[in-house]
This record gives C-alpha cells, structure tokens and sequence, in this order.
C-alpha cells in the first residue's frame, strides 16, 4: 500500500523561513486534519505534501502515484479567471458571454463525459453542468472544483482551507461528501483554521505552529492533550466578557478621550551615551502597540519611562494617562493604571504556589499571598480559570507543573485581574515552544479583544505579534544610535 512518509524535513518557505516536519506518515486510506492559526505554515504544509517546496534537509518518500492538491486561492483564480474571459481579444463581435459550464471546468484535465455525470450525480450538481461555472454559489464552486480533482482518480488529494467561505449548510453538505470519500477509500488530508472543523470521519490530527508541526496523532490522543484542548476551548471565547473587577462600582478613571501616554523628544543617556535620543510618541485611546527592536536598543529604557520607574522620567517631556510627570502623582498613581508581564517576572515567581493563588495575587501585587481573600476574589479567580482554559481541579494544580505557556497565561490573568488601562507585556514569547507562542498569542487576541484594557507588547520580532496590535513603533539601526519608525497596523 502506498504511503507518504517524511523524516527530519525541513522544507524552504523564503531565505529565512523553513517549515519543519520531524515525522509524519500518512498510509493510503488514512483520514489527516492539520490545524493552525494564521501564518502558522498550513498552506505551507500542504505545498510540502504535495511535493512542491523543496526539501532542504531531511528524507521525503512518496509512493503515491497521483497526488492533488485543492487551495481557496486556485479556486478563486479561476472564478476571476472565467470572469475575465469576455475582457479579451479572443471574443468575436458575436459573442456576448463565453464564460465556461460546469462540465468544461470538471472536464478541463480530463475528458471523459461519462465520470463527469457519475461525478456530479455524487455531489448533487447534475443539473450546474450546463450553467456558465462564473455564476455558481461558492459552495457549488467547491464541488465543482472537487470533481474537477477526482476526475483523474487520484490516490492522495489534499484539501487547503475547503471549508473557507462557506454557510454552516454547505459546510455540512461538504463535510459529508468527504465523509463519503473517505469510506469509498480515498487518502484525504484536511487542512483547518479551527479544530471545530474537522468532520467527524477524520482519525488522524496534526497540529501546526510557527512552522513546525508540533503535535500528531490519532484524533482522541491529540485532542486530550493540555495545551491542544486550550486552544480548541479558546476558539469559543468570542463574544464572552472577562469576569469583573474585584468592586464593579469603584471606577479608576482617566480622562476621556486623551491619549495614555504622551513623549516628545525624549532623551534618556547614560555617561553621554544616548540610549533614548529624540524619541517622540504617543499612545491614543483604542490603540495596541508593538514595540520591536534588538536587544540594546532602548525598549527596556522607554518601559521603564512608562512605568514610572525610572529616574529620568522627571527630566523629560512625559505625559502618563493624562497626568504630566512631576505634577505631583506618585509611582503609585501610575502603576495602579498599569498591569506587568515580563520573562523576569515569571522567572521570580519562584514560590510554591497553586495556579489558582498565582491569579489571586494579582488582586494584592504580590508574588504570593500574604492575607485573607475574599469570598468575591476567590469568585473572580474561578471565572479566570474557567476562561484560560484552566477550571475545576486544574486551578489546584502547582503552578511550576503547567508548561511554560501556561504559566505565562496564568502571568498575564493575574495581571488583567484589575482590569488595569494599559498592559505591558515584555518579550511575553521568549522561552516558548511554538504550540505555546501560539496558546499565548490566542489568549493575548481574546483577552485585549474583550476588554477595554489597551496593550503595549515588547518583542525583538516583528512577527510575533498577535492580531489585536494595531500600530508598531520599530527602533531601527543607525550608525551608532537607533531612529524610530512608527507604523499603523490597522
């Protein structure tokens, strides 16, 4: 029986990227959904099955004979194709629409009329055959595009993203046609957005990371595990609300409309040497900042001006959720509006302590506890549990036995737990293995997504950003200093 196998693969994406594929095997019959947000490298995936990325390290084995691959993307190229045809040279006077049936697109590889009818009886378009394809529904599209591929017979077909656009009707009437594919024994490879789309039929699941394939197996096996199931149980958050603020009615507020954080021509240095020159920012209401740059560059320094902790910030022209520095506020007025997340801060969190305390610390700003907790506090960290992902007895579990991401998440609920105006995450993804750079970037979506707390991530790529930032300020090399490029996301 033919089977695609793939060890130690690391396939070429651009001159810097790679996708990495340490083992898979998929055996003629087998039934594969692989899962990943965006840009995880799912096309990417699929591109490699099929053979079409080339292979720079690594064994890739394919005894099947005929693999074919369906994408949205060729899908759409064709609709746009067809649409296209009455804007040429080709058309005679005459011809007023030339755009193609269904039955030519089925049959533009392969002419053979007779699997053609078999073909469209089985997915239920018999009578689209005759219709010009450029005015079919996009669920008739897909399964015209379908037969298109099986005409051939092929004994693998890879499908990228087949559910995209698609109502829950034709989803449904998809999904069962592929359930019917799967038991007349054709090999079929899924490739999803969100777990909640892989049908039924499907045994096998992989999932997908900043271009690794992180985790796969069989279907129940992949599913159970911890972080995988997180990240099924945060595809169903939208529409939530975080749990409240430990007292709903005291309302910290700032003055409204004004932008949080205000720096003209900021200049931090030290012995003579500028590590911040000239650095003007400003930070307006609704907006998410990624702050990206090496290490050395000053983004440490800029924090530090934000948080009020550091001795320059008196020196220069700064302006923090409405309140000029030196006005009279103190630190303490500052960082009540403020909630901190860094590598340091989670590698201090050294104490033994239950997932559940880690979060209820985040109420008194303590690295553990250290007095009585409310009836309503303890409420509050139950519902912050139930939404990481992290309920019933896991809120028990010691917190150094989650994986680094967990902890991280953990990290970061305790610092929303005050709702604070401004969230600052420093580098929240260095240390993580892709599937939790991946858990944490989807809970960073949620949770900012939700509230009205605005963000400032800090990271040294470009990359790493999660949907929600809205405007990047990049510190850029130049000769012996840094100049500041500020770019709106969205």
């Amino acid at each position: 029986m033919p089977s695609l196998h793939i060890s130690q693969g690391s396939f070429r994406l651009s001159d810097t990227r790679t996708l990495t594929l340490e083992q898979l095997n998929i055996q003629a019959g087998d039934s594969w959904a692989f899962v990943g947000a965006n840009g995880s490298g799912k096309s990417a995936l699929a591109r490699a099955l099929a053979g079409e990325l080339t292979l720079l390290k690594g064994e890739r084995h394919n005894g099947f004979h005929h693999v074919v691959r369906i994408s949205f993307e060729q899908l759409q190229q064709l609709v746009s194709d067809e649409w296209q045809r009455n804007n040429t040279d080709l058309l005679s006077p005459d011809e007023d629409d030339t755009g193609r049936t269904t039955a030519e697109i089925i049959q533009e590889d392969v002419k053979d009329p007779a699997r053609c009818q078999q073909l469209a009886a089985q997915f239920g378009i018999t009578a689209l055959l005759s219709r010009r394809f450029k005015y079919l529904s996009t669920g008739e599209t897909r399964k015209t595009l379908l037969c298109q591929a099986l005409m051939p017979q092929p004994d693998l077909l890879i499908l990228d993203e087949p559910f995209d656009g698609l109502d829950v009707t034709s989803r449904a009437q998809l999904a069962t046609l592929l359930a019917e594919l799967s038991q007349q024994g054709y090999t079929l490879v899924l490739v999803l957005n969100r777990f909640d789309e892989i049908p039924d039929f499907v045994q096998r699941v992989g999932v997908l990371a900043d271009c690794t394939l992180t985790s796969f197996g069989p279907r129940e096996q992949v599913m159970a595990e911890a972080l995988v199931a997180q990240l099924a149980h945060s595809e169903n958050l939208s529409g939530l609300t975080l749990p409240e603020t430990e007292d709903p009615t005291h309302k910290t507020t700032l003055p409204a409309g004004q932008p949080l954080i205000v720096l003209r021509d900021g200049v931090v240095s030290y012995n003579d040497r500028p590590i911040l020159d000239r650095l003007s920012w400003q930070v307006n209401p609704g907006e998410h900042w990624q702050i990206v740059g090496p290490n050395g560059a000053g983004k440490s320094t800029l924090l530090s001006l934000v948080t009020g902790d550091h001795p320059q910030g008196y020196s220069n022209d700064l302006t923090l959720f409405g309140h000029r520095r030196g006005s009279g506020e103190t630190i303490w007025d500052i960082k009540r509006h403020i909630g901190y997340v860094s590598s340091s801060l989670h590698l201090d969190y050294r104490i033994s302590s239950n997932v559940r305390s880690v979060i209820l610390s985040g109420f008194f700003d303590s690295i553990g506890i250290y007095q009585a907790v409310s009836d309503r506090q303890q409420t509050l960290a139950a519902q912050w549990l139930a939404l990481l992902g992290l309920g019933g007895a896991q809120g028990d579990a010691p917190f150094h036995s989650l994986s680094w991401g967990q902890q991280r998440l953990a990290l970061i609920a305790r610092a929303l737990v005050k709702h604070p105006a401004l969230l600052i995450l420093d580098e929240p993804l260095q240390g993580l293995d892709p599937l939790n750079r991946q858990l944490v970037r989807r809970f960073i979506d949620v949770l900012i997504q939700q509230g009205t707390t605005q963000l400032l991530f800090v990271s040294h790529h470009a990359e790493d950003a999660p949907q929600c930032i809205t405007h990047r300020l990049t510190f850029v090399p130049a000769g012996d200093g840094y100049h500041y490029r500020y770019d709106t996301l969205a």
